[in-house]
């Protein structure tokens, strides 16, 4: 009786971690196809379920085909989501409310949302951080609040960084805008 309920305790991390690893294969994954490249994001809807949602809505809608990254600032992240090539912000959906605590860091070749300085102010933008930031995090951000990871890169990691080191300037009201546009030529979902 005592091997077996040694071996039972033994056999409980390797059952979770199976669990965990199933429970991961059936994320959400979303493909963005960009001008320069091919980026592959595993959502988190466990972590980030009302973020997860409205990122799919805007994905089904077509929303962010055609869209640019038009903020890429090395060493930190790469935003699109919001704006055509001429700089148009595109219509959106109502705000959502922030999601910070869920759990997922601001790691290198995760997606965010981005938001103004109202905590619960994220539509459509989003961005990939292409380094550790966890100044943004909710218990390292100067407000508190920090900002809402959902997913990763799983593949296209070469892209971001490709995209991360594009030549950038001002454009209208914006700095940082890539000079030549990185655009979004269409986001979908592929499991």
């Amino acid at each position: 009786m005592q091997f077996r309920t040694r071996l039972a305790l033994m056999a409980t991390p390797l059952l979770l971690a199976l669990g965990t690893a199933h429970a991961a294969a059936g994320d959400p994954r979303v493909l963005l196809e960009t001008s320069m490249g091919n980026i592959t994001v595993e959502l988190a809807p466990e972590r980030a379920p009302i973020t997860v949602r409205n990122f799919l809505a805007y994905v089904e809608k077509g929303h962010y085909d055609g869209t640019i990254f038009h903020r890429v600032i090395p060493g930190f992240m790469i935003q699109g989501g919001g704006f055509t090539a001429d700089m148009n912000e595109k219509p959106t959906m109502q705000p959502i409310p922030l999601e910070a605590r869920g759990g997922l860091p601001n790691d290198r070749y995760t997606i965010a949302m981005a938001r103004t300085s109202y905590p619960h102010s994220a539509t459509s933008q989003f961005f990939i951080n292409v380094a550790d930031n966890d100044f943004l995090n909710a218990d390292r951000a100067q407000d508190g609040n920090g900002y809402a990871v959902f997913g990763r890169v799983v593949a296209g990691e070469d892209v971001v960084d490709k995209i991360a080191g594009v030549k950038t300037g001002a454009k209208g009201m914006m700095r940082d805008v890539p000079i030549e546009a990185v655009t979004i030529k269409a986001a979908k979902i592929v499991k």
